[in-house]
């Protein structure tokens, strides 16, 4: 897809519409690479050079995604890849896999998820 204002500014709106939905703060979004490449390399550490060939890359501790637009080829996978990177920031702890690829579709469909707590532990008596 070619990226221009109108379509930053729906990327922007969807981020924010989904990441309401999954009760997380809103991440800072980079649309190039060139943006991944100005950003200071502790935040992009790991995947900085090679973010080029994915959809998208979430940087969690950062609170950074980038969505590689010039790379997606439609709104459907657009969308998509939206959704996968903010089922990341939501989901820390879960892979790939069979339960993160429901929780994506799930959040294609609207589900809202409540915001992530911690399980406690409980200590045996």
């Amino acid at each position: 897809m070619k990226l221009d204002p109108e379509l930053s500014l729906q990327i922007l709106e969807k981020v924010g519409v989904y990441s309401n939905r999954f009760s997380i703060a809103e991440p800072k979004i980079l649309l190039t690479t060139k943006e991944v490449l100005d950003t200071p390399k502790e935040m992009t550490e790991g995947r900085r050079t090679s973010a080029y060939k994915y959809y998208g890359v979430s940087y969690l501790q950062h609170n950074l995604v980038f969505i590689n637009v010039r790379k997606i080829p439609d709104e459907k996978i657009l969308e998509n890849t939206i959704v996968h990177e903010l089922i990341h920031m939501r989901f820390p702890y879960l892979a790939h896999g069979k339960r993160f690829n429901k929780l994506v579709r799930q959040g294609l469909k609207g589900k809202l998820f409540p915001p992530y707590r911690k399980r406690s532990k409980i200590s045996a008596i």
